[in-house]
C-alpha cells in the first residue's frame, strides 16, 4: 500500500466509510487536532521523568486513536466498526488526578507555563487538548458527537494541567504564579 493516493490533491479527504469532505471540514479539524495532541503526548511520554506513568500515557494515546476514529466516522454510518469510549476511560484520568492531588500543594493562583522543558511540553499538550475540545464542540453544534468524547477531552486537559504541576514538583522546577499587573 502506498502512502500517497493522490485522492486528496484537490483539498478533500475521505471519512471512514468513504464519504469525501473538505480537508478543513469541522470533522477533519476535530480529529486532526486530536492527532496533533497525540503527537505531543508521544513527546511528553518520551521524557525520562515519565517512565512511571508511561503505561497511562500509552493508554491515553490509544484512547485518542479511538476518539479520532469516532470523529472520522460520519454519524449513522454503521458500515464501519469503530471502537467505543467508555466511562472507565474517563475514570482512569480522574483516578490519576486524585492521586496527584493528594501530594500536591493546593492551588492558590494561576501559574505561568514553563520551568522545565518537560513541564512546557505538558502545557503545550494541555493547550492543544483545549483547542481539540473547542473544535469538537464546534462539530457537536453542527452534528452530534458522543458525550463520552466531549467528557474525555475535557477531563484530559484537566489531567494534563495536574500532570504539569506534578512534573514541576518532581523536577524541582519553580512554579511561577501569575500575578496580574494593577
Amino acid at each position: 500500500m502506498k502512502i500517497y493516493t493522490k485522492t486528496g490533491d484537490k483539498g478533500t479527504t475521505a471519512l471512514f466509510g468513504g464519504k469525501r469532505v473538505a480537508k478543513n471540514d469541522l470533522r477533519v479539524e476535530a480529529y486532526g487536532t486530536i492527532d496533533e495532541l497525540n503527537s505531543w503526548l508521544g513527546l511528553l511520554r518520551d521524557q525520562p521523568v515519565n517512565t512511571l506513568r508511561k503505561e497511562l500515557l500509552i493508554q491515553i494515546q490509544n484512547d485518542l486513536f479511538v476518539i479520532g476514529s469516532i470523529l472520522a466516522t460520519e454519524p449513522g454510518n454503521d458500515k464501519v466498526k469503530v471502537p467505543s469510549l467508555k466511562a472507565e476511560h474517563i475514570q482512569d484520568l480522574e483516578k490519576a488526578m486524585d492521586e496527584m492531588d493528594l501530594v500536591l500543594p493546593p492551588m492558590r493562583f494561576f501559574v505561568l507555563p514553563g520551568g522545565h522543558p518537560t513541564v512546557s511540553y505538558c502545557h503545550i499538550a494541555r493547550t492543544v487538548c483545549r483547542r481539540a475540545e473547542r473544535n469538537i464542540l464546534s462539530l457537536h453544534q453542527a452534528e452530534p458527537v458522543s458525550e463520552w468524547v466531549l467528557q474525555y477531552v475535557n477531563r484530559l486537559s484537566d489531567y494534563l494541567f495536574m500532570l504539569s504541576r506534578k512534573l514541576t514538583a518532581e523536577l524541582n522546577a519553580q512554579e511561577i504564579p501569575w500575578i496580574p499587573v494593577k
